[in-house]
């Protein structure tokens, strides 16, 4: 029954978000009954973080010691620095290790170690539980830092694939419409890691665009300090330059920014073929991260095995999926919008 106060539209919306809730954890606990092995959570949240840093750092000797190429170390590191940021996602949720503090911390530190070109999880973990409150909002800071909201052009693409400057480029624009930001706040919840990722990023542009140019002697101990840096590029900047530039073109298109009204319209499936080489280096994220919008608290791989199932159910109740509209209006909410 519809309360005085409550619009119908309203009223709506709460039932399509019980109906799809109720999909996906009804899905979960099938899975869940049929493979005993889930209900180990905690374990294997720590055992798949730690099969990624092996495979990191596997795929970072095998290039040192001259067994695989460059361009292989660089895909494979952005695999596994992928899997990462799924677990310190749901860390963030206190998907594992919520009652043994010095496990949990570790593996917070792990995911930040994998990917040292983000803020550190203990200040991204307050960022992602506003997003879940003000989500397709201009307090969405989260979203805003990594392209959402922004028109195509140049400067998404650089927010999108270089946070720093993007954040330089943009620090006008988030200091009027997000409240109490700071841009030395949210440097100083990089340092140190991001500090040393982007001095020796922007080191490597820098001296290898000018030897393309103006090709010419250079002194040992400089040739010494960049084969240092072109190792460090090559194992583990240039795979989170991969990593992060395909979370953030997705991540910021399947989110909705402007006139969206309830969780609803915070998210769309996002999972046209065409996307795939993309999805690869964010397992998946486009397809699945809609799903942790209606349900917080379920670890990264259950939203995987639940998407083919649940998927039909959301669409069914109103999520869009495919509305390739928001790449040309800055992602807002468009009622009616082709899909």
């Amino acid at each position: 029954m519809i309360k005085p106060e409550e619009s119908l539209h309203e009223s709506t919306m709460r039932q399509q978000v019980r109906c799809i809730t109720h999909a996906i954890r009804q899905e979960e606990s099938r899975l869940r009954a049929r493979y005993a092995i889930l209900k180990y959570q905690n374990g294997i949240g720590l055992v798949i973080l730690l099969l990624a840093l092996t495979g990191m750092l596997t795929s970072g000797y095998l290039y040192y010691i001259g067994s695989i190429p460059a361009w292989a170390c660089i895909f494979a590191s952005a695999l596994f620095a992928s899997i990462s940021h799924e677990i310190e996602h749901d860390l963030i949720h206190h998907q594992y290790f919520r009652d043994n503090p010095v496990i949990y911390h570790l593996m917070m530190l792990v995911t930040w170690l994998m990917r040292p070109n983000t803020v550190n999880p203990w200040y991204r973990r307050d960022m992602h539980l506003l997003h879940h409150k003000v989500s397709g909002s201009s307090k969405d800071m989260e979203e805003r830092l990594v392209g959402n909201g922004i028109k195509p052009g140049f400067s998404r693409y650089l927010v999108m694939f270089d946070g720093l400057a993007g954040l330089i480029l943009r620090r006008a624009v988030l200091r009027r419409e997000l409240d109490d930001f700071s841009v030395s706040r949210v440097l100083g919840a990089t340092f140190p890691l991001a500090t040393l990722y982007f001095a020796c990023w922007y080191i490597f542009l820098l001296f290898h665009g000018i030897d393309l140019i103006f090709a010419g002697d250079y002194p040992a101990w400089l040739l010494a300090v960049m084969r240092v840096i072109d190792l460090i590029v090559v194992v583990l900047i240039a795979p989170n330059v991969v990593r992060s530039g395909c979370l953030n073109f997705i991540t910021s298109n399947m989110h909705y920014y402007g006139n969206v009204n309830g969780l609803m319209q915070q998210t769309q499936i996002l999972d046209r073929w065409y996307f795939m080489p993309l999805q690869l280096f964010c397992f998946n994220f486009g397809s699945t991260h809609s799903i942790h919008h209606f349900v917080i608290n379920q670890p990264f791989y259950l939203r995987q095995m639940v998407a083919s199932k649940v998927h039909k159910t959301m669409q069914e109740q109103g999520v869009r999926r495919n509305d390739l509209t928001t790449f040309r209006s800055a992602n807002r909410w468009v009622e009616g919008a082709c899909q």
